[in-house]
């Protein structure tokens, strides 16, 4: 049965474009890649003079499935109480686009696809990627669904960094930006986090230096890397009101099978998260996000002078990944570069997963802050 409540937009399709064929990609370390595909999906309706589309950009485990419905899903996509008729991302007046990154392992080119010099997977031969790297094959596709200029980019946490970088590099094609639980640079602590995770797929004995397709994957590794990352997404209050210091089982105790409930659900998580990430996109991708730095060796306001881009910056009081100060950067170097913000601290006790948790608050913003560029953009 089609879904078509109010709220739903139903079932979608991921679809797939591919590029790159006759003029390989050049990353921004130097190396190409030749060709390049991008699974994505769409929302709604492009308007007639192309002017209402919405890129959204997905998390470091997301892919393109934002919203709707797939045939096999358990769960709508993983922005699906934002993106859809009547919601934040109104798909009545928006154009949405999500795809898979480049480096991801959801439908685009990643580590797991088959290199065409050798027939094989590329495993490590797949070329160090960044962010920049990320933006500009989406730029590809923006350019392949035939629109010239972006209503709005918009993402939380690795999707906030791709958001500012659309910005800096191609500030011309971007009229707003939503960069949401976020960074412009990431700090020691964050790269510190990520290089945990790294290690222990790269410890797992089954990595094999990247060599694992077609046998057994470092499955252990992946997963204890996930449980590393989980952690970082909520917060103490999150974890004390979800969990407490409750057993699963009050007859299985002083052993070191997982007793706390916590420490079954990070267990679970890791276990959940195999079935679906590969782990060499997992390396790549979170050393794409520690490269991260907007301004480059520049000021921040620096790179912001003199754009048009009006920018909706939000961040959420319990998020310790990602703080709020690291947003109040952002916003400071706005007003500083003279650039229309509007800065926005929500409270929340979900820490950095409010993003895609605890979304009154954050839709109503969205909403009312999209349609007053969109209204600008139609009389202006």
């Amino acid at each position: 049965m089609v879904k078509t409540t109010s709220e739903s937009l139903g079932w979608v399709n991921t679809q797939s474009y591919t590029f790159a064929q006759d003029k390989p990609f050049e990353t921004e370390g130097g190396r190409t890649l030749s060709p390049v595909t991008l699974a994505y999906e769409t929302y709604g309706s492009l308007n007639g003079d192309r002017s209402n589309a919405v890129l959204i950009l997905h998390a470091l485990t997301g892919d393109a499935h934002a919203a709707g419905w797939r045939e096999g899903d358990k769960n709508p996509g993983w922005w699906d109480n934002i993106i859809g008729p009547g919601k934040a991302f109104d798909t009545d007046r928006y154009f949405v686009v999500c795809s898979n990154v480049l480096g991801g392992c959801r439908g685009s080119t990643g580590p797991a696809s088959i290199n065409p010099s050798s027939g094989k997977p590329y495993a490590l031969e797949f070329p160090i990627i960044t962010v920049k790297d990320m933006v500009d094959a989406q730029r590809h596709l923006v350019d392949h669904l035939g629109i010239d200029k972006l209503l709005a980019v918009a993402g939380g946490s690795m999707g906030g960094m791709q958001a500012l970088q659309w910005v800096a590099s191609y500030p011309d094609r971007v009229r707003s930006a939503i960069p949401i639980a976020t960074t412009a640079t990431h700090s020691p602590q964050q790269i510190a986090f990520n290089e945990v995770g790294r290690q222990s797929i790269m410890s797992d004995p089954n990595w094999n230096d990247g060599n694992y397709y077609g046998g057994v994957l470092p499955a252990k590794g992946l997963s204890v890397a996930r449980m590393v990352g989980h952690i970082t997404y909520m917060s103490d209050t999150s974890m004390a009101e979800k969990f407490g210091r409750r057993f699963k089982n009050t007859r299985s105790r002083f052993k070191f099978d997982p007793e706390f409930e916590v420490e079954g659900y990070l267990q679970y998580r890791g276990e959940n998260f195999i079935n679906r990430f590969d782990p060499n996109s997992y390396l790549y991708i979170t050393k794409a996000i520690d490269y991260f730095d907007l301004a480059n060796g520049k000021g921040l306001t620096e790179i912001l002078r003199g754009i048009e881009t009006r920018f909706l910056v939000i961040a959420f009081k319990s998020d310790w990944l990602y703080p709020p100060y690291q947003s109040q950067e952002i916003a400071r170097a706005c007003k500083r570069a003279e650039v229309e913000t509007v800065y926005a601290e929500l409270n929340s006790t979900w820490g950095h997963d409010a993003f895609l948790i605890e979304v009154e608050e954050e839709s109503h913003l969205v909403k009312h802050f999209l349609r007053r560029v969109a209204s600008t953009a139609l009389h202006g």
